[in-house]
């Protein structure tokens, strides 16, 4: 009965489109090898075979041509699934326990549904299209779209055609339609994905016509999408990060605050303004050096990848200096070597450099000189670049900036190891991580690497990548489309996605647009100012009050230590990024899909960034199903309903959700002196929630892959409302390869309307306060290991 209700379901989408497929292709023949359906048809093959109950892929492979089956984004082997086929007159159905795949015979046609609700269908199949490889798709009128990369067009992309060509946009403002990352793939508010998997250029159209069309056009390669289908948001965040991989947590450190300009010239420089962040008692945990760590000057320094002497005459000893004061050194790199560099003749007597078709090195012009390019597809120039990046690391580098590695120029006529530049340009930034993320599983198994970089793939997340938006203009339309970008990306699996807090291009000083984007960068997933040098990006060089409003916000990225790092981890094992979007919270509310101006920090912050100059006011929606608790005040607000909320210099708005356990740490100089065995630890109280969870998670904060390991612990939260009694409960899980630490608790209650008759610890009548003005009830538990205790307060 339920297979005919699916399969009902699928006709009923197919009847209603407006386009047959292609007259000219016809069923041939079918059948099921294993878990994979073979479809021959009059001028090609398809392959679709399930890797789990939400992904399916269909590939399709053209009559005289081999399947390729090596994907850059796909790294999921196919699940061995019940998968049922079922013929009829009038169709082909492929079924797994959740999506179902229907083939209409004549006119051939493709459809998906999910649990008898119809997704999506394929149009035309792939044909040529002006000289391109395309293939289209029936859309609802009504369904919003999302992905596509990096953008800021709106958070609902509908209505715009995309181009699928890496390219930086500088001094970009409040709208960007083409960036550095552009990903081929689809999100429907209808709760599926559809990710194109081909890495090479061309486009992707969300219904920019207006005639209820997706489409995607590439110049050439691979014909396969996997269509990815969940009950909930999270469950299609899951099914895509368990098929692309998922993001390796990164250092401890990384969640710290970062000094960063264009650029530190020395490092006399460089020391100062360590120390001038410790004289100011700002924390800090790590300095970036842009291209003057190599070079005296901007142009025609690019590919020394080596100290500079003159300039740093003892790097080795600087970043010891530093890493003893708590801060890691990162330095940029990139993949150009000017043929002024002092490794040039060594690049092409090692044969290290993308090449004519001829073989010899493909030299060019570009901002910063005459250049070649690091050919990553050949072992040679792989090895040649990894061991450049060891040395450093030895010598103290402790992470990696990758710039310009879109490439920033790079021309069609080039030819890498393996193919054109316009077949790999997509992927550059994805292999570029991938070369020094599977170098440190060789070399420095044992550590986290830090990889900052401009350019990626989907997938790239895997490999540890931390993404970052370019090169924005230093403006309040920079500010407004940060949120859009880092919720889209975290979306399509690259969870760390932020912005160049302050901003980055033009030598604009407005300390209320500073201090707002460093407000902001509390709640984004890596606290990094950083700018061009006329105006500084370090709070330790503006004015006495930006400084203050900084410090206070870069404090608070410290306290919140423990519920970040624990967000991270969470986005580690369930793919779900560290920054959602309200459409998560309320699917089925059309207005939500729409809203990136707010938006979810972990599963309990509810964050409006203030993007405008003077505002003395904030509209914001409370999403429906929660109570929402103001993080500075304490007040109340229900959920469901706009508000108009007073704005003060100050900070942000900041709410927590009703029932939330929110872990925070007291501020450190560095997360060198940070540690997790004394947790403030906040409860929401509600009589709306009867009872919630949450969690701590802990580990040493800097070894590679510490949770698999057993070396970590993990403390689970529970609340419990009883009439007038109110149940806390506190469980440590200790990992197999752990030392349990000892780990004591000041818990506050918020929302306490009345004093406690009295409190009980594990049964016996503890000490507690209670403050009548914040509605807050304070009681302490002793630091014990692997402790598990349970707190009853009697309202």
């Amino acid at each position: 009965m339920k297979k005919n209700t699916i399969a009902l379901a699928a006709l009923c989408l197919l009847a209603n489109t407006a386009l047959a497929q292609n007259a000219e292709r016809r069923l041939e023949s079918f059948a099921q090898h294993q878990n994979t359906l073979e479809i021959s048809t009059s001028d090609g093959k398809y392959l679709i075979r399930p890797y789990s109950a939400t992904v399916v892929e269909t590939a399709f492979i053209p009559k005289g041509e081999q399947y390729d089956a090596n994907s850059h984004a796909v790294v999921l082997a196919p699940e061995a699934l019940a998968a049922t086929l079922k013929d009829s007159a009038a169709s082909i159905e492929f079924a797994t326990p959740g999506i179902v795949v229907t083939v209409q015979k004549s006119p051939f046609r493709i459809s998906y549904a999910y649990k008898g609700q119809p997704l999506v269908s394929e149009k035309l199949g792939y044909v040529r299209k002006d000289g391109m490889q395309a293939i289209e798709f029936n859309l609802d009128q009504d369904e919003a779209l999302y992905g596509a990369g990096a953008r800021a067009v709106g958070m609902n992309r509908r209505g715009n055609r995309f181009q699928l060509y890496n390219k930086a946009h500088y001094g970009y403002g409040n709208r960007s339609e083409l960036m550095n990352f552009t990903i081929p793939m689809a999100l429907s508010s209808k709760r599926y994905a559809i990710h194109f998997d081909n890495p090479q250029i061309g486009y992707l159209d969300f219904d920019s016509k207006k005639d209820n069309t997706l489409s995607y056009e590439t110049i050439g390669g691979r014909k396969t999408y996997q269509v990815i289908a969940g009950d909930k948001w999270e469950d299609v965040m899951a099914s895509y990060t368990s098929l692309t991989g998922r993001q390796p947590l990164p250092p401890r450190w990384a969640f710290g605050n970062f000094a960063s300009r264009f650029g530190y010239h020395t490092e006399a420089e460089t020391r100062a303004t360590v120390d001038k962040f410790i004289e100011e008692k700002i924390p800090l945990d790590a300095i970036v050096l842009d291209l003057y760590w190599f070079g005296k000057t901007v142009k025609g320094t690019m590919g020394n990848l080596a100290w500079d002497k003159d300039s740093f005459p003892n790097p080795q000893k600087m970043m010891a200096d530093l890493a003893a004061k708590g801060v890691k050194t990162v330095v940029i790199t990139e993949p150009f070597v000017l043929t002024t560099s002092s490794r040039w003749q060594e690049a092409v007597q090692r044969k290290v450099l993308a090449t004519t078709k001829d073989g010899a090195p493909y030299t060019y012009d570009f901002y910063f000189g005459n250049t070649g390019l690091i050919d990553l597809y050949s072992p040679l120039g792989r090895e040649w670049f990894w061991n450049i990046y060891k040395d450093l690391k030895r010598d103290g580098v402790t992470g990696w900036w990758g710039d310009l590695g879109e490439p920033e120029v790079h021309p069609s006529a080039l030819q890498h190891a393996t193919g054109s530049a316009d077949q790999v340009h997509n992927i550059y930034g994805h292999d570029w991580a991938r070369l020094i993320a599977e170098g440190y599983r060789k070399d420095f198994p044992n550590e986290r690497p830090f990889i900052l970089m401009r350019a990626g793939y989907s997938g790239s997340q895997r490999f540890g990548l931390i993404p970052w938006s370019g090169d924005v203009g230093r403006s309040w339309g920079g500010l407004q489309s940060q949120m859009e970008i880092a919720l889209q990306m975290g979306m399509q699996g690259l969870g760390y996605m932020h912005s160049d807090l302050g901003g980055f291009a033009s030598a604009v000083l407005d300390d209320e647009l500073y201090a707002r984007w460093l407000q902001y960068g509390v709640f984004q997933p890596v606290f990094r100012p950083h700018a061009q040098e006329e105006v500084p990006a370090e709070p330790v060089f503006r004015s006495e009050r930006a400084k203050s409003l900084a410090r206070e916000a870069i404090r608070l990225r410290y306290a919140m230590l423990p519920y970040n790092y624990t967000t991270a981890f969470e986005n580690s094992q369930s793919g779900m990024p560290l920054m959602r979007p309200m459409l998560f919270e309320e699917p089925q509310n059309d207005a939500a899909r729409s809203i990136s101006g707010a938006y979810l920090w972990g599963k309990d912050f509810l964050v409006a960034p203030i993007v405008e100059p003077g505002a003395t006011r904030k509209e914001l929606y409370f999403p429906a199903g929660s109570s929402w608790f103001d993080f500075y005040s304490g007040q109340r607000h229900g959920g469901g309903i706009t508000e108009a909320l007073s704005v003060v210099p100050e900070h942000i708005p900041v709410f927590v959700r009703a029932g939330a356990f929110v872990p925070l740490a007291q501020p450190v100089q560095s997360t060198k002196d940070y540690s997790a065995r004394q947790i403030d630890l906040h409860y929401y109280h509600d009589q709306s929630v009867s009872a919630s969870s949450g969690k701590l998670y802990d580990d040493d904060g800097a070894t590679a892959q510490a949770y698999e390991q057993g070396k970590y612990e993990l403390v689970r939260f529970a609340s419990k409302l009883q009439g007038r009694e109110l149940l806390l409960s506190l469980e440590t899980e200790t990992g197999r390869a752990a030392q349990a630490a000892e780990r004591g608790y000041k818990v506050s209650v918020h929302n306490i309307v009345a004093k406690p008759q009295r409190v009980l610890l594990d049964g016996r009548a503890v000490k507690f306060s209670w403050n009548a003005a914040r509605k807050m009830l304070q009681v302490s538990v002793p630091a014990r290991r692997q402790l598990s205790a349970k707190l009853a307060v009697s309202l």
